[in-house]
């Protein structure tokens, strides 16, 4: 199974508002740089669609190491989180329905044909690829044409 490394990154302005979406895909020490934008999102959604862009470009099942400075995305696969909600129809302990049921739904087809490993890293700090990403959601946001 290939090894890929992905960092992803999410951006928005306003909260709801404009937001984008930032990834870096690593595969033998090529680097495929992908984003985009949404008109009306929230910064959540942009995280989680970093990831599943990325993924989505695999063009095969791979073993691939997630970097996200999201805590939200990172700790739902890490601390099982995400797992649960599904057991229960997408509802949280206080049966109130979890926020982006789409987004979670394709993160966990995605980790039914990927080994997934997610790694929390920070924000606005000193690594590279996560300060690139960081800058192609913010470019993606700031170039948005409704």
């Amino acid at each position: 199974m290939k090894k890929v490394t992905l960092y992803s990154d999410g951006a928005c302005s306003g909260n709801p508002g404009v937001g984008g979406w930032g990834a870096v895909l690593i595969y033998n020490c090529v680097e495929k740089r992908i984003s985009g934008a949404d008109g009306c999102t929230t910064n959540n959604r942009m995280e989680m669609t970093a990831v599943i862009e990325g993924l989505k470009c695999l063009k095969e099942p791979c073993e691939v190491e997630v970097y996200s400075d999201s805590a939200y995305t990172v700790n739902a696969f890490t601390q099982g989180w995400v797992f649960g909600w599904a057991n229960n129809g997408f509802k949280k302990a206080d049966k109130k329905p979890v926020l982006n049921e789409d987004l979670w739904r394709s993160l966990l087809e995605l980790s039914n044909v990927h080994k997934l490993k997610f790694i929390k890293v920070k924000g606005h700090s000193d690594n590279e690829y996560n300060n690139i990403c960081d800058k192609l959601a913010t470019d993606a946001v700031k170039n948005y044409k409704s």
